[in-house]
This record gives C-alpha cells, sequence and structure tokens, in this order.
C-alpha cells in the first residue's frame, strides 16, 4: 500500500546529469568538468538510478535528485554518539528525525537502506569523565553506549545495520593514516602526532564550508605546521588509555574515525553520510578530505544532510551539555510519550532549527489526540455505534486519493513531513465532517468501506514512520538496565584471556640449540614434555572456561569462541540444555 509503483519511479541514469527540471540552476554537466579549485566547489551528481527523491545536499547547497548507485539500495553512514554521558533531546531530535527519512525510504519508495553508525568510544570526554568516577575508559563507554542505544529504542529509533566501535578498528585507522602519510598530505612530528595537511590539499579543501586553506593562520602554540590542521593521530599523554603504533603511543583523532568505519564497510561509493548542522564543520568537511585522499577519488560521500539545532525556547543556543541547558531522553520519556516527541519532529522541517518548548510539545499531543479521536469515532461508525447521516462517499474516496498524492508528493520533496502531516489532519478534518451524530436511525447503509480504508491508511502512514496508537510509550525504569551488558562483555573479555593464556604453549620446534642431532633430539623431547606438563596444568582452566560458558548458555548467554577472540549474544526465553563440546 506504501510502496506504491516505486521502482517505476527510479529511473537509471547511468551516468547522465539530470535534466533542467530536477535542478534549476545547478547548470550542465559539463559546466562541472573544469579542472583546479572551481571544479572541486562544485558537486557532480552520481551515476546511477534516479530514487524519486529530491533531497537537500549540503555538497551542493540546494535540492538535487537522490540518485543511488545500486537500484533500490542506498548506503548510508551516520555519525554516532561519544559515549561519555546521558544522551540528551538535542541528540534524540537528531537521531529521530534521520529514522524518519530511513523510514520514509523504505516504506513510501521502496528503498533498502544499508546503515551503519560509528559509536566514538575514546575521547578526551571520556578519559576526563572515567577519571572522575575511577573507572577505566572502557568501562564507563560500555556503560553509555548501552544506555544510547535504549533511549533510542525508547524513541523507537531503528538500530543500524551495524554499530561499529572506535576502539574496534585501531589497526584500521592506522592503516589509513599510513595512507594518506604516503600519499603526501600528512605528517608526523617529533612529538608523536600526526596531523592532515590542510595548505597540501589545497582549494580542494572546503567543500561544505567556504574555507580558504591559504588564508594567514593565527599564531599556534602546538607542533602543527599550519593552524588548520587537524589530527589524524594524538600522542599519548600518562597513565592515558593508548595504543602503539609507528609514530608511538597515542590514539586516532575525532575525524579519522568515521572516514576509517564507513571506508572500511562501503570503500569508496557512500550514497549518503548524515548527522547534526554542527557537524558540517569541522567533522564532515574533514571526513570528506580524509576519504578523497585515502580512496584518490573526485567526490566522497555524494549527498550530506544534515539536521537543524533544537533550541530552547527564548534562546537562540542550541541544546548541549556544555551550555547545561539540557534535558535527558530518559527524564524526557517520564513525561511525555516517543510517539509524542516523534510528532513534535514530524511538525517541521528536518533541516530547520526547531524550538522545544512546553507549547510545542502541547501542540503535538493535541495533533495526535485528533488523530486518535477520528480513529476512534471512525471505529464506532463502522460497528454501528455512532449513527449518522448518509455520507457523501465520493468525496471521501476523492480525499483520500488526493490525500495518498500529497504524501507522496511531499516525502519526494526532500521529505517534508509537515506538508504530508498537514495533508492527513485535512483528510481527518473531511472525514469528521460526515461523522455528525443523529439521534434517531433513518436506516441508511453505513459506509463502513470508505472509513476503513481512511483508517488503514492513516495507521499505515503513521506506523511506517514510527508510530502507534496504542499504550503511552516511557522509558525503561530500571536506573540498572545498562548495566547488565557491560558486565557480561567484562565477564567474556577476561574469560577470553584466560582462555588464550591456557591455549599459548610453547611449539616443541622452538629454539633447537646447535649441539648436533644428538642434541636436537634430546631437547625436542624435553619440549614435549613440557608441553604435556603445560597441558596439564592449564587444563583445569580450560575446563572452568567450558564450564561457564555453558552455565550461561543456561541464562540464554551464548557465547562463541573464535581464533582471536570471543563474542556472545542474548537468545531469548534461555536456554535448558548447557554445551558440553570442550574448546582446546
Amino acid at each position: 500500500m506504501l510502496r506504491g509503483a516505486a521502482a517505476a519511479a527510479r529511473r537509471c541514469r547511468l551516468g547522465l546529469a539530470p535534466g533542467p527540471a530536477a535542478g534549476a540552476g545547478r547548470g550542465q554537466a559539463g559546466a562541472r568538468r573544469c579542472s583546479g579549485a572551481a571544479r572541486r566547489r562544485q558537486w557532480v551528481p552520481p551515476a546511477g538510478c534516479d530514487s524519486g527523491i529530491v533531497a537537500y545536499n549540503s555538497r551542493s547547497r540546494s535540492k538535487e535528485p537522490l540518485v543511488l548507485a545500486t537500484e533500490g539500495v542506498a548506503t548510508w553512514y551516520s555519525c554516532g554518539p561519544t559515549v561519555y554521558d546521558h544522551a540528551h533531546l538535542g541528540h534524540a531530535c537528531s537521531y529521530v528525525r534521520f529514522d524518519i527519512i530511513r523510514r520514509i525510504m523504505t516504506r513510501f519508495f521502496g528503498i533498502e537502506v544499508i546503515m551503519v553508525m560509528g559509536i566514538t568510544d575514546i575521547d578526551d570526554k571520556i578519559i576526563k569523565r572515567a577519571n572522575e568516577m575511577n573507572i577505566s575508559p572502557v568501562a564507563l563507554a560500555r556503560i553509555y553506549e548501552e544506555d544510547f542505544k535504549q533511549d533510542m529504542a525508547a524513541l523507537k529509533v531503528l538500530p543500524p545495520m551495524v554499530y561499529m566501535r572506535v576502539t574496534d578498528n585501531i589497526p584500521q585507522i592506522i592503516s589509513f593514516i599510513k595512507t594518506i602519510i604516503s600519499s603526501g598530505q600528512a605528517y608526523a612530528t617529533s612529538q608523536g602526532n600526526v596531523y592532515f595537511d590542510v595548505k597540501s590539499w589545497g582549494k580542494r579543501y572546503g567543500v561544505l564550508t567556504a574555507i580558504n586553506p591559504d588564508t594567514q593562520d593565527e599564531a599556534v602554540d602546538s607542533d602543527k605546521r599550519h593552524g588548520k590542521d587537524f589530527a589524524l593521530w594524538k600522542a599519548a599523554k600518562p597513565q592515558e588509555l593508548s595504543w602503539n603504533s609507528p609514530w608511538g603511543k597515542g590514539r586516532p583523532g575525532w575525524h579519522i574515525e568515521c572516514s576509517t568505519i564507513s571506508s572500511a564497510v562501503f570503500g569508496k561509493q557512500l550514497d549518503i553520510h548524515t548527522g547534526g548542522i554542527d557537524l558540517a564543520f569541522p567533522h564532515h568537511e574533514n571526513e570528506i578530505a580524509q576519504c578523497e585522499v585515502y580512496h584518490q577519488c573526485e567526490q566522497w560521500g555524494n549527498y550530506f544532510l544534515h539536521s537543524g539545532h533544537l533550541h530552547v525556547k527564548g534562546s537562540q543556543e542550541k541544546m548541549s551539555k556544555s551550555l547545561k541547558n539540557y534535558i535527558t531522553i530518559k527524564d524526557f520519556l517520564k513525561k511525555c510519550s516517543s510517539d509524542q516527541f516523534r510528532m513534535f519532529c514530524l511538525r517541521g522541517r528536518y533541516s530547520s532549527a526547531v524550538e522545544f518548548s512546553e507549547e510545542s510539545m502541547e501542540d503535538a499531543k493535541n495533533l495526535l489526540q485528533s488523530v486518535s479521536s477520528f480513529i476512534r469515532d471512525a471505529n464506532a461508525y463502522i460497528k454501528g455505534e455512532l449513527v449518522c447521516d448518509p455520507v457523501r462517499e465520493d468525496i471521501l474516496w476523492e480525499r483520500l486519493a488526493n490525500t495518498k498524492v500529497t504524501v507522496k508528493a511531499a516525502f519526494a520533496d526532500d521529505f517534508d513531513t509537515s506538508r504530508a502531516v498537514a495533508a492527513i489532519m485535512d483528510l481527518i478534518h473531511h472525514g469528521n465532517r460526515q461523522l455528525k451524530a443523529v439521534t434517531k436511525d433513518a436506516g441508511s447503509p453505513r459506509s463502513s468501506v470508505v472509513y476503513g480504508s481512511i483508517i488503514s491508511y492513516i495507521e499505515g502512514f503513521f506506523n511506517a514512520l514510527g508510530m502507534s496508537f496504542g499504550e503511552r510509550q516511557v522509558a525503561v525504569a530500571a536506573d540498572k538496565s545498562a548495566v547488565l551488558p557491560s558486565v557480561i562483555e567484562e565477564l567474556v573479555r577476561f574469560r577470553t584471556k584466560v582462555r588464550h593464556y591456557a591455549l599459548a604453549l610453547p611449539e616443541a620446534a622452538d629454539a633447537v640449540p646447535l649441539q648436533g642431532a644428538a642434541g636436537a633430539e634430546e631437547h625436542t623431547q624435553e619440549q614435549k614434555e613440557r608441553r604435556k606438563q603445560l597441558m596439564r596444568e592449564r587444563k583445569p582452566l580450560l575446563e572452568a572456561c567450558d564450564s561457564l560458558r555453558g552455565d550461561l548458555a543456561a541464562f540464554g548467554i551464548h557465547i562463541k569462541d573464535r581464533a582471536a577472540v570471543s563474542t556472545w549474544e542474548i537468545v531469548e526465553g534461555g536456554q535448558t540444555e548447557k554445551q558440553t563440546e570442550k574448546k582446546s
């Protein structure tokens, strides 16, 4: 019902530039193919298939036809949270808005979205907060990562295809940096830092913002060559979590994380990149520079979509932790439902700033109440509990058909949810006009089918956007709910270390002494006996690891031992039969 004729709307472009109607004012594709700096500041329409959607692209600073490299499939990278504290409504607004866009693409245009989200789990803020709480940065990050995921579930935000942590991708990040250095666009310093050389990239830098790398830098008190250079690798400070690298112990810079993770999954072809407008510069600008150097490509990330800020009423400042003007998602969901917040987000353009206040939330609640009331009255009419005058079915059928066209057109126009919701409310208005109760039943036949069709469409519309008209949705009240997965993670990590130690036996052929054949044979025999002795001594450790795995399986926690790591998952319902196989 909602997908419509999506396949017919996706017309393969095969490298042809969009027609004038699709991108008026952008000029012809040939005008973009000039050389030098001017070319870099222009967006080149990608080859592929037209999705039927026009979206505002921060790369071109205008609306563009959304052309996907693979028909019916969108590759999407989303910047995730830095997990050092509870998420607030500013974060929720961005993630809910993009969740709505994702649902529109999937449910109304038949596009399969392959989304990856990066999790920044090592950062200055994480280290500072961990020190304040006297726990390890890893433990802190795991707690708030799980906390974030629970908040998103409470808001009914669909999870990405995969979450990817920075700390799980350190070798890939180091390799990425080495490639940028070898290309001549980055340099290492004597202090163990690595910086991207912005001037070396010339006027190719400044895709999302009007930045001129050749302007005079302010004096900087650091080991950077130029003020605009940004860190790819940060040298470790004393007692700070770090990793070995060719430049010494350290950790990744912020921008390189997302470039590496998105490239590891999607390579040099990425359809959509999203984040809040505050990430456009410097984060996304630097991502583009890094990836285009690494992939040696002309355009990485074809479409950049940015959500507007959430402002507190009476303030021009965004909601943020640093300004201490925020409301956590958990606190908000104690008073309001996720559907109410989603309706609040639907009433404005995703790319526009929006003001949060009690009045704006009350407006969202009233809209939801109007929808619920209509559905309740229409259902009563269908069941014969509400008696009305004869209904003009022809008018309602026409209104329903027009609404479907208007909604699809609104969504195709940069995901205009406000216009789509207005069309739904207009349909409800006309439906209510004919549901006027009368005191006497004239015996006229009920127009159940048309009202049933309207209810089905309206409920399908909101369900597709992640809303329902069931009981009030609130966040889980259990304060300790974020702890359990972190405890399991630490337990499995400890078990893995024990298991690796038990399995790390010396090879019999290691370090054969140069004492002739007899001496070599004697040494080999000693090594074999030593291995057997170690196996006997460490066998209880392996048995304990297997026993723990079996015991946890009884509670639905399944551990899978792999070559280098052990992974775990929770299976609902538990498992009464313990695993008996032994790992050796």
